[in-house]
């Protein structure tokens, strides 16, 4: 949709986009607390499970906290593991989970997985995880950004793949690529929507809308391979 132009414009220099998987999933009525933001942050910079590595997550999660001052939790490479992400959703109420790491969809979900330190975190184990925390009384995850490649591909057994699921177990909203993205593209416009998603008067959709913009007007990335796979999927408030 972000690529869609008038010969003038691109849809996304105009409008904030925002996929849902069904409207009766939401509550579009409730925007994200913004007084001051705080993440579970998470992700793979060295290679694994024979996967490259990607060398500029780190670099992506310090500037998150430095640049964009978003405090929280950090799980990078072998503290990056199934069970410390499962004890950081549950033990304190962050309303952001940030995962930058390899993702795969699938229509087997045993092959439908975010790349962590020990494992392939499938699907099924992602749907549970997020469960447990609104079954535990903490309350659903506001923002879950998946910052991965191809997180929001789907087909007809899960639209919008792992985006798609994030939602339906519960996570109020997910951000998510649709095609293999630029690690480093992604760490310049992650560091930007987490900027803007500190303004109170914006919407998350608009965060994503102004952090996407920065990088079409950034001549190293003009190129829509750079900015238009990411997504916001659920609540856009």
């Amino acid at each position: 949709m972000a690529v869609l132009n008038d010969g003038k414009q691109f849809l996304v220099e105009k409008y904030a986009i925002a996929l849902t998987p069904g409207l009766q999933l939401l509550d579009a009525k409730k925007p994200l607390p913004r007084v001051q933001l705080s993440a579970l942050k998470g992700g793979l910079s060295q290679a694994r499970d024979k996967f490259p590595a990607l060398r500029y997550v780190q670099t992506e999660l310090t500037e998150i906290l430095t640049e964009a001052k978003v405090g929280g939790a950090e799980l990078l490479n072998e503290n990056f593991t199934s069970a410390a992400i499962q004890k950081g959703i549950d033990s304190v109420p962050f309303p952001i989970v940030h995962l930058a790491t390899h993702g795969q969809f699938s229509s087997n979900a045993d092959e439908t997985f975010l790349l962590v330190w020990d494992k392939r975190l499938n699907v099924n184990e992602l749907n549970s995880l997020l469960r447990s925390r609104e079954e535990g009384g903490k309350g659903a995850v506001e923002l879950l950004v998946l910052s991965a490649c191809q997180t929001a591909v789907g087909d007809k057994r899960a639209v919008l793949g792992l985006a798609g699921v994030a939602v339906k177990a519960g996570a109020r909203s997910t951000v998510a690529t649709l095609w293999f993205v630029s690690n480093e593209a992604t760490a310049k416009l992650m560091t930007q929507f987490y900027r803007e998603l500190s303004e109170t008067t914006i919407t998350k959709a608009e965060a994503l809308r102004r952090a996407q913009v920065s990088l079409l007007k950034n001549s190293e990335y003009q190129t829509p391979i750079y900015w238009a796979p990411y997504v916001m999927v659920g609540n856009w408030l």
